[in-house]
């Protein structure tokens, strides 16, 4: 059975999670805008996998016992100077849900609730990984600046992305 403390922050991550979702289609519908349907693919792809990640959260604390609850979710800026500022904020957003796991971490060692903190683990290494990969994009960004050519370049690139869902080894495992 999961502690009802553990429960609360695991719900709270869950909600967040769906909330990064919101951002990214709201950055997905900012890039059709501007006419980069190349950079609104890589946000899309990008909100499933924060909704395959709140999925992991849902099911894990279905798994331990516990009630998944879900709450309000806010609405998300629907406005960016540039591309790149939209990956700019992607990158703080995505820094924040690194600085959030970290906090989930702290607590289930306090709590020693070790299957907890197995599951996190999963999520931490993700974090390495979706940091690196906005940051990435935004280095191309700062390079190709507002150059039409090697905008629209990356633009092709981004439009390469597809959805792969997380491997199915179960929720707490990851």
């Amino acid at each position: 059975m999961i502690k009802e403390k553990v429960q609360n922050a695991l719900n709270d991550q869950l909600n967040w999670e769906l909330f990064s979702a919101y951002i990214y289609l709201a950055m997905a519908a900012y890039c059709e805008s501007v006419n980069l349907p190349g950079f609104a693919n890589w946000m899309k792809i990008q909100a499933q996998e924060e909704v395959s990640h709140a999925m992991k959260f849902y099911d894990f604390v279905s798994e331990r016992g516990g009630r998944v609850t879900l709450a309000a979710i806010d609405a998300p800026p629907v406005e960016w100077d540039s591309p790149l500022a939209a990956f700019e904020h992607a990158y703080e957003h995505e820094q924040g849900v690194s600085e959030r796991i970290n906090k989930l971490v702290d607590l289930a060692v306090a709590e020693s609730d070790h299957a907890t903190n197995g599951f996190l683990q999963w999520f931490v290494t993700e974090q390495v990984e979706e940091e690196a990969s906005v940051d990435e994009i935004i280095q191309k960004l700062k390079l190709v600046g507002k150059e039409g050519g090697g905008l629209f370049m990356l633009d092709r690139e981004l439009s390469q992305r597809v959805f792969v869902p997380p491997a199915a080894e179960g929720a707490a495992g990851g």
